[in-house]
């Protein structure tokens, strides 16, 4: 009984220190959401800083196959809905790419994971599936490739907050990798998180972003989401010749080419870091690389693995899960979207069913932005924020995480263009470094506001950025100055972390390629008000329990 006692005083104690250290650094250091909104500022460009935006060579051995046989490479972690399980992928056997190819058989190499808490007993098995795809083009000249195999294996029974190390591979052959590790996520409650949530996006494969994930892995996060435009291959002809601008360098390709080796490049550079943290990835327009048949996708669909079916979802392009207690939404931007659409429902029913109780914090990501002040992709998403901001407003997002505009801007609480005190902090996080450089305009800039025909997504088509019939920018389809919703905004590369103290406060911090490694370039709490900011509570059917 007295160590049960000391144990309560002890955890009572914990919590008391965690309150006064929030109290101590807001003392006139610390910003929170409750001291907004903020007057909006514009941090001036820095000319000095541009950055080094030019892919790795396919000759720097960080990208180069190091591996013999079917031995796994590109191995990496990413998450199921829920802390007792998540997904260990990788690939074996080599791509080919050319005018005659021959695509592996996965059949032959099995998909088998031993793992365990003791490292030198790896007693647990599991087996997956594996698969291969195809880039194909009907053109005379284009290279076409076959991937190698690619492996995704499920673990279940996993402990929460648990360290576990695991090799993967075909013990059979044998092609087995060295020993790894992971940790499981906390368990799902309102006082246990994850302690650091890396978030990225537009990252590609430049110097550039070898700085951000240099500095992103110093702040060791536990976990990595990154929020669309993943390798850029699609900068590229099917030859390997790159631009930073394909539709300017090529301009009379009879279909958008790729060159998927850079997919297998970005995997082999990334391992070191997704091999032992987890990442979680949704989709942006570069990975649509449309192909022979009109199919997209392709590599996007086939190299993650995604907890679709664990979250009841039908589609990797929309899913959810839960990181101890935060629920992530992650949202397609080019996968239909409307009330009437499998998305709209599905994100209905995951909302209907989050309970705040377990987990308070509700973070939702998706590509392209609903409230970014640049020129570059502005009001591009206007359909999508149509057809679902009421719903999320509904439900009481808290966060709402993006990327595509290749800069960083964090917004006041907004909704539909007000200043709401329970809307959602909308941050944009595309300055990961990828190759089409930074954006730098701003749409209230003179002469920078684009013509609104122009700003619908070619992909998804539609209409429904119109002039803004209230407010400062009344009867105009852009502001003449920054935007009151428009926090902060800055053009520069860099990645940010997301550090949930409890059930109410969470610090963002966003880092600057160009700072030092300790320092922050934004920062602020994000303070939750559930007392007075209510949230719809309709609980629908919950999903199905899967079976393993």
């Amino acid at each position: 009984m007295i160590m049960k006692y000391c144990g309560v005083v002890v955890s009572v104690l914990v919590w008391f220190l965690v309150f006064v250290s929030l109290v101590e650094v807001n003392k006139g250091q610390i910003p929170t959401t409750l001291d907004g909104p903020f007057k909006p500022v514009t941090v001036p460009l820095d000319q000095s800083f541009r950055g080094h935006a030019v892919d790795l060579p396919d000759n720097d051995p960080r990208v180069q196959r190091t591996v013999k046989g079917f031995e796994p490479e590109q191995i990496s972690v990413s998450l199921s809905s829920t802390y007792d399980s998540l997904w260990i992928s990788w690939v074996t056997g080599e791509y080919q790419i050319g005018g005659k190819i021959k695509p592996l058989d996965p059949s032959k190499v099995g998909s088998v994971v031993q793992y365990g808490k003791d490292k030198s007993s790896l007693r647990r098995k599991a087996i997956g599936q594996s698969l291969i795809y195809n880039q194909l083009y009907p053109f005379e000249g284009l290279q076409n490739y076959t991937s190698g195999i690619i492996h995704h294996v499920q673990l279940t029974g996993l402990k929460p907050a648990t360290l576990y190390y695991y090799r993967c591979g075909d013990p059979y052959i044998p092609a087995m990798s060295s020993i790894y590790h992971f940790k499981t996520m906390p368990i799902s409650s309102s006082t246990s998180y994850p302690k650091r949530i890396a978030i990225v996006g537009d990252l590609g494969l430049t110097y550039n972003t070898t700085s951000t994930l240099s500095h992103l892995t110093g702040n060791n996060p536990d976990l990595v989401l990154l929020v669309g435009d993943v390798t850029y291959a699609n900068l590229y002809l099917t030859n390997g010749t790159g631009s930073d601008c394909y539709s300017c360098s090529f301009p009379d390709t009879p279909i958008h080419e790729t060159y998927q080796p850079r997919w297998d490049y970005w995997g082999r550079y990334m391992q070191p870091l997704v091999s032992k943290i987890p990442i979680m990835v949704v989709e942006g327009n570069h990975e649509i690389e449309e192909q022979v048949g009109n199919q997209t996708f392709a590599a996007y669909r086939s190299r993650f693995a995604f907890p679709s079916k664990e979250s009841g979802s039908s589609s990797p392009f929309y899913y959810s899960f839960n990181a101890g207690g935060i629920h992530f939404i992650m949202l397609g931007g080019y996968v239909a979207y409307n009330k009437s659409d499998d998305q709209y429902k599905w994100l209905e029913k995951d909302l209907a069913n989050v309970d705040r109780t377990v987990t308070p914090w509700l973070i939702a990501t998706w590509h392209p932005p609903w409230y970014s002040t640049y020129t570059a992709h502005y009001r591009e998403a206007e359909c999508m924020k149509v057809a679902m901001e009421e719903l999320l407003y509904e439900y009481g997002v808290d966060l709402v995480f993006n990327g595509h505009v290749h800069a960083y801007e964090r917004t006041n609480r907004v909704y539909k263009y007000k200043l709401d005190p329970c809307g959602p902090v909308h941050i944009t996080v595309g300055d990961g470094g990828n190759r089409e450089k930074m954006a730098i305009g701003h749409a209230d800039e003179p002469g920078k506001c684009p013509e609104p025909a122009s700003t619908p997504d070619k992909f998804m088509g539609g209409f429904c950025a119109y002039n803004f019939t209230s407010g400062p920018a009344a009867g105009n389809f852009c502001w003449d100055q920054q935007p009151e919703y428009s926090a902060y905004r800055e053009s520069s590369f860099g990645h940010g972390i997301l550090e949930v103290k409890n059930e109410t406060h969470a610090l963002w911090t966003w880092h600057r390629n160009q700072d030092m490694y300790n320092k922050a370039g934004d920062i602020i709490y994000i303070v939750r008000q559930p007392d007075k900011c209510l949230v719809k509570t309709k609980v629908i059917k919950p999903w199905p329990i899967q079976k393993y």
